[in-house]
């Protein structure tokens, strides 16, 4: 068994060897290209003066270079850093600050934006460079995946390789990963999802088709262009394909079948009938791995919300929040998701206390609200976080609160979820202005053009609504549970902000 993903690579390399890896627009990698490939960005890493233990950027869009620079990263003994490529100054400058990266890999559409030591990998690609030889470990961190996390600014989970291949390894014995599979996926390769899913295609020896970015019209035209048997969606793309028109070929694929976090409880039954496939739920966190599962037979959790059970080497209680060690509530009863076992991060990087708060009692505090039904299943319902979750996108609340109040006119702000049906959740900010400035929509325009500048798109409050003074705690922090009235209406009062400044 292979315990670290360079091991891994190696040994996909050695048994599957010209078999195809890696299906981008354009480009087809075989097992043993990659492996040679990545061998030659290592050894140019590696002349460049990058080091074990350094920590190293990847900033691009979907293109093969990016799993061939994650890989050689990990073969050049260093840390990989995923960026997201729709950062812009503020969040990119927080990553790199704070990661402490010698050196960013990136294409040359994005070398002009990011300070500090950048390299455009095609040009380091392009020369005869012998691998270094290096040894990993399998608990030597492999990534600082940034996430929100429970609180503050997007904090890096330091994820081992071990962390990696167990994630992968969970996933694929729960679908029973077969010969002729074909994995398809649409997110962003700077996420999680693509990530374990190629490490899941290496276990296999099956290929990874990743396409530029998902679209809702184009999804199942490509599930059938590329042969694709199983899939991983979240967030909006169920909806957003959902609402796409019927089409005579909708159950003309060969997925046999597609994982998905936050399955629409009320559509369900509805996705599999309009595609002919199982969809069945896949719970985890940047910080803990899969957590839990629905196994690929579980008919029965249809239409119930059940997001399945632990995998072996996992423990989940629902438990009394605030309870410290945790205290687990009874079946059917309210309380909050934690985790303990293995994989789980070593902790977040820099952020000792932030680590030591979310696993009080040994155990990982999800931030989720969920019970447990008589046979067993886990249930989403709700979530204790500072944050806001548009689609599959994590939003840290005081990462954006904190761009909103560098605007002159800003004396404070506050950002808080507000539902939507397409999104699950919306951004919307409430601003107290300073004296002087008018509380009208050329004001929340002009906030929201500076927010725009200086973080990724998905972070713009959809909404802004202005008032007067907040109500404080006794430690002077916004009471955020005033702003958000059950009964009203959130967009009524407020400002929509977001089309106009696109």
């Amino acid at each position: 068994m292979s315990d670290t993903i360079p091991d891994l690579l190696r040994y996909a390399a050695r048994t599957y060897g010209q078999r195809e890896f890696l299906r981008f627009p354009n480009t087809s990698l075989s097992f043993a290209e990659t492996d040679e490939r990545s061998d030659r960005l290592a050894g140019a890493l590696a002349a460049k003066g990058v080091r074990p233990g350094d920590r190293v950027a990847v900033m691009m869009e979907n293109v093969h270079e990016w799993p061939l620079s994650w890989l050689a990263i990990l073969k050049a003994g260093a840390v990989t850093v995923p960026v997201n490529a729709r950062y812009r100054a503020a969040d990119l400058e927080h990553v790199l600050r704070d990661s402490g990266a010698v050196a960013t890999l990136t294409t040359s559409e994005h070398v002009a934006h990011i300070p500090g030591t950048v390299h455009d990998v095609r040009d380091l690609a392009a020369g005869r460079w012998s691998p270094p030889e290096i040894s990993t470990e399998p608990n030597d961190v492999a990534n600082f995946q940034y996430t929100s996390g429970t609180t503050g600014f997007p904090k890096a989970c330091m994820l081992t390789h071990d962390y990696w291949l167990r994630t992968a390894r969970i996933v694929a014995d729960q679908i029973r990963l077969r010969d002729d599979d074909v994995m398809l996926i649409a997110q962003a390769y700077s996420y999680m999802d693509p990530q374990w899913t190629m490490l899941l295609c290496l276990l296999g020896g099956i290929p990874q088709v990743v396409l530029p970015r998902f679209s809702a019209s184009g999804f199942w035209p490509s599930v059938r262009e590329h042969g694709a048997t199983l899939t991983y969606v979240l967030g909006t793309m169920p909806m957003l394909m959902f609402k796409q028109p019927p089409h005579p070929l909708d159950r003309d694929n060969r997925m046999r079948l597609v994982l998905c976090s936050g399955i629409a409880l009320d559509l369900h039954a509805t996705f599999e009938e309009r595609w002919g496939a199982p969809w069945r739920e896949l719970y985890g966190s940047t910080e803990s791995g899969a957590d839990l599962l629905v196994a690929p037979e579980a008919a029965e959790t249809v239409d119930t919300g059940a997001m399945g059970l632990p995998p072996a080497g996992k423990e989940v209680m629902i438990a009394r929040p605030g309870s410290v060690p945790p205290e687990e509530v009874p079946h059917g009863r309210q309380g909050e998701i934690v985790v303990r076992g293995t994989p789980m991060m070593k902790g977040y990087w820099n952020h000792p206390e932030a680590t030591a708060q979310a696993f009080q009692g040994g155990w990982y505090h999800t931030g989720d609200l969920g019970f447990r039904d008589d046979d067993g299943y886990i249930h989403h319902s709700g979530r204790i976080k500072d944050m806001v979750r548009r689609g599959g996108e994590n939003i840290s609340c005081a990462e954006v609160e904190r761009v909103l109040g560098q605007h002159p006119a800003v004396l404070s702000a506050a950002l808080v979820p507000i539902p939507d049906e397409l999104f699950g959740e919306l951004p919307k900010a409430f601003i107290q202005l300073r004296p002087g400035h008018a509380a009208d929509r050329d004001t929340a325009l002009s906030v929201i053009r500076l927010a725009r500048e200086r973080l990724a798109r998905f972070k713009i409050p959809a909404y802004v609504e202005f008032v007067d003074e907040f109500s404080l705690t006794p430690s002077a922090r916004i009471e955020k549970r005033h702003l958000l009235h059950p009964v009203r209406d959130q967009r009524a009062g407020a400002i929509a902000v977001e089309q106009e400044t696109q």
